[in-house]
Parts: C-alpha cells; structure tokens; sequence
C-alpha cells in the first residue's frame, strides 16, 4: 500500500430518480489526508453512498473533480479505472454483502482470487485479515453461524484484502447493537495506523469522537440567528431552486408563488400554484433535505420568512388552533 490522500473539489453529482432530477451533492469540497478518518454524516438520502461511489470509481459525477494520490478519478475508464477499484479503493458496504456459501476465510480471499492471485497466498492474506479484526477463530464458519458484528467484521477483513490506500465503508453501524458498533468503532480508529485513508458514511453520532474530520453533509440550522423577517422578490425571480439547501419556511403575504420540478429529461412539472396566506419551503428544513423543488414568483412578492423554530411555533401553532375551531387548514406542497 502507498499512502493516498483524497481531494475532492466543487463536486456535483446528479442522476434521474423516478422520471426527476435529483442533485444530492451540489458544489462539495473535501479532503481525506493519509492515516486520516473522516466520516460523511447526514441522514438518509443526503447523498452519503453516491459520494461513497464516486470516491470509489463506480459512478461517475456530474461535474467537479476527485482525486486520490493525485489520480484524476472521474478521467479514469476501462482497464485504468478497473485497476483503480481493485487496487486503490476497497468497500466495507451496510449490508456484509457476504457470500453465503463461503466461509469468512474464502469471503475475505474472494476479490484476490478474482484477481488472479493464487489460492494460497489470497488464504493466507486472508488468515491475516482475520487475525488482525479479532476472527481468526472464526475463518471458518459462515456468515449464518456469525454475529452482526462479526459480519461486519470480515466485510472490513475483505475490504483491506488487496491492501487498498483508500478503505470507503457504507453505515457499518447501522444494522449493529450498540455492542457490536463499539467493536466495530474501535476496529476503525485502530485501522487509521496502517496510514490509509478512511472515509465513513454515517447518520450515527457515536463515530464522530473517532474522526479526525467529520463532514456535515446536511448543514446544521442557526434558528436564533433567523428571526422572522419580510422579503420581497420581483416577479420572475426565483425564492429557491430544486436542490439547493435552506432553513427558512415563507409564508405569503402578497402575490402569487408557482411551485416547479425539475424533470429528468429538461422539462418541468408544476407542483402548484399558491397565494396569500399559504406557506412553502417547509419539508426540506424540517426533515434536513434538499429543496425537492423550486420557487418562483409569478408576480410581485412579499413573504415573511421564518426560522424552522419560529414556523412551528408561529405559524404550525396558529393552523392547529384555527384547525379546532374548523377553519380550513394552510396547504403543504413539496418544497
């Protein structure tokens, strides 16, 4: 293994979902320095796993550039970016992913004898692998006779068989107890002294006191720095676009906003059409998304927009109470 650093700058990535466009990743830097452990947080569908791919050399990105010990990644194609997944990168996935007919020696020695590396010597790398994440009584048994944890434990064995500069690991906490993912944890800090670089997805805060870095995917809101306030937007402009991440939540005062969504082939799709009184841009603050949508005004605009706090209380709070009294509730749209 020769020591690899990981640079990652302006990093968009974008695929069809559904007939839509979906951009989980929108202008990322990032940076993984040798004997480093950075973890990727964020909740489910933040983008953790196409970044994952992307450091690994299986999906290509829309725009931006990676590099790993100064290889340009995304330039990479056929027998170069074979070579690169099978020597550069190796994958510890959420799910094991083990084989079941295998033992745990023959699951760890796999990718080396489908790399054409004799059986022997693949087996006693393996034998290796296991002694050094704490299975070697284990080699032989199959994955149905092995804990969660010790699962997980080859799939980490497996993906350092070809002795990789750069380990990408998917959630490998996320199907463990807490037992399990302290094992788990405290394997991955130990790692860090072979010199490789680590990089983590997790929507799980125990591995964040191991991190050397630790990428927020999902920016944390700053609610008290957001108090109520008025805006007003020209009609034709635009209050956000699909994709873009945001904190606050309108409500209009004044004019006409037009929801769209930006379709896979080009086109867009109108979400709907609201006016004063009705509120948008709620779903993404809420629930740590992206906007799933964009915004725009169709004639002179005034909006008052509040803080994801602030909206709950204020404007939730005042819909409930006037719910109870039979009034007709604010319309939600996608946002």
């Amino acid at each position: 293994m020769s020591a690899s650093s990981v640079e990652v700058r302006d990093l968009v990535i974008e695929y069809a979902s559904g007939g839509y466009a979906v951009r989980p990743i929108d202008g990322l830097d990032l940076d993984a320095a040798p004997g480093e452990l950075v973890v990727l947080l964020g909740p489910s569908g933040c983008g953790k796993t196409s970044l994952l791919s992307v450091l690994g050399g299986i999906l290509r990105p829309t725009s931006g550039s990676v590099r790993v010990g100064g290889v340009a990644v995304e330039s990479l194609r056929g027998a170069a970016l074979a070579e690169y997944r099978k020597q550069t990168v190796g994958f510890v996935f959420q799910a094991f992913n083990l084989i079941p007919s295998l033992n745990a020696r023959e699951n760890v020695a796999m990718p080396l004898l489908m790399a054409g590396v004799k059986r022997s010597r693949a087996l006693e790398r393996a034998d290796r692998l296991l002694d050094r994440v704490g299975l070697a009584d284990r080699a032989r048994h199959k994955p149905s006779k092995l804990s969660g944890g010790q699962q997980q434990r080859v799939a980490v064995a497996r993906g350092l068989a070809a002795d990789p500069a750069v380990l990408l690991a998917d959630e490998p906490t996320a199907n463990l107890d807490y037992i399990q993912a302290e094992g788990i944890i405290s394997l991955l800090r130990d790692l860090r002294a072979d010199g490789r670089s680590i990089v983590v997805s997790s929507h799980d805060d125990r591995l964040v006191p191991i991190a050397d870095r630790v990428v927020h995917l999902v920016p944390e809101f700053r609610e008290d720095e957001q108090p109520p306030h008025l805006e007003e937007f020209a009609a034709g402009s635009v209050v956000f676009e699909q994709g873009a991440r945001g904190e606050l939540v309108y409500v209009i005062r004044s004019g006409t906003v037009e929801i769209i969504r930006q379709l896979a082939d080009g086109g867009v799709e109108q979400l709907a059409t609201l006016g004063p009184d009705d509120y948008f841009g709620e779903l993404g603050p809420l629930l740590g998304f992206p906007r799933s949508a964009t915004a725009r005004a169709v004639s002179d605009l005034q909006l008052m927009a509040y803080s994801v706090q602030d909206f709950r209380e204020q404007v939730l709070g005042s819909a409930r109470a006037a719910s109870n009294g039979h009034t007709k509730p604010v319309p939600v749209v996608p946002s």
